[in-house]
């Protein structure tokens, strides 16, 4: 895939599925504006990417206020000329169930994953119309976002936001040609790693490097950073034209498309429904299949159910 003459800038990218995508892009050859908020990863992540034949420069700042955003886009027309594409995965976790939960575990991961994103996308998206030409916003969401997760409230609603503003800006962007997509990722990371289900195959191949099984590949679509890196510079490519307000998922063996929200079943009542007459249908029609919820865990056909999350 050929991404020559395009800028991407990738936050967080220092390490784990940041870099990943970083390295795929330049691969590609695409210039690539590392963030990290700390300087000295992202200089090193830049070192990796140059010593591969890569073309990158270091761009540190913790995302989410708008001066940082302002700064990454800057810090690319600065560098090569202009801005490309915008890969949105900065991220923290502050996992506690919701009566534990205090203000700044909400505030801090709302403030990184939902406030950046719109902070570097609205920068990012400033600079694209101005230019012309078009452009690419690849917002990095999660299952989590998806279907929820135990003791992830401030990390769901931020990622589930973001598919959100994906939907949205894919029709205010569209008529200056930005392509707007969210991807889904599942992969083994310092994040992944803190779920009970996957911490053991996470530790076995980034401490061990033993790889993933085949069934944790192929039935629970969960694999490394790099298989997911191959989606993100899809979508940066011209071959990705005319692709927008979508949520595609990737890991390990598997390529989905996430559907959007939508209605499964209705029932009429003439007259409109009050509480009585919903408790008397309900068992019968809508309740008849509730939706699930949660990240279902891995289950090894070959052993046990892996641990709840």
């Amino acid at each position: 895939m050929e991404l020559t003459g395009k800028t991407a800038v990738v936050t967080g990218a220092g390490r784990g599925l940041g870099l990943a995508y970083a390295r795929a892009l330049a691969r590609a050859g695409a210039r690539v504006v590392v963030n990290d908020a700390d300087a000295a990863t992202a200089e090193q992540a830049v070192k990796v990417i140059t010593d591969e034949g890569g073309t990158a420069v270091a761009a540190p700042g913790a995302v989410g206020t708008s001066e940082v955003a302002d700064a990454l886009v800057d810090r690319a027309v600065e560098a090569f000329g202009q801005l490309d594409v915008l890969v949105t995965n900065a991220g923290i976790l502050r996992d506690r169930v919701l009566w534990k939960m205090t203000d700044e575990d909400f505030d801090a991961v709302v403030g990184v994953h939902l406030k950046g994103t719109f902070t570097c996308a609205r920068a990012a998206v400033r600079h694209m119309r101005e230019r012309g030409g078009g452009g690419r916003l690849i917002l990095i969401g999660s299952p989590a976002g998806q279907r929820g997760n135990f003791g992830q409230t401030n990390y769901s609603a931020a990622k589930a936001g973001i598919v959100g503003m994906t939907r949205t800006w894919s029709m205010e962007c569209a008529k200056a040609g930005i392509g707007v997509n969210a991807v889904i990722p599942v992969a083994a990371t310092a994040m992944t790693a803190t779920i009970p289900a996957f911490a053991p195959h996470v530790e076995a191949y980034e401490e061990r490097g033993e790889p993933l099984p085949g069934w944790l590949r192929q039935g629970e679509g969960f694999g490394t950073a790099d298989d997911v890196a191959g989606l993100v510079v899809f979508l940066a490519s011209d071959a990705a034209d005319g692709i927008t307000g979508q949520a595609i998922g990737v890991g390990g063996d598997r390529l989905t498309l996430w559907t959007h929200p939508e209605e499964t079943s209705a029932v009429y009542r003439e007259g409109g429904w009050d509480a009585d007459a919903i408790a008397g249908v309900w068992g019968t029609s809508l309740g008849r299949h509730p939706e699930g919820v949660g990240i279902p865990a891995p289950v090894d056909p070959n052993g046990t159910e892996g641990a709840g999350r």
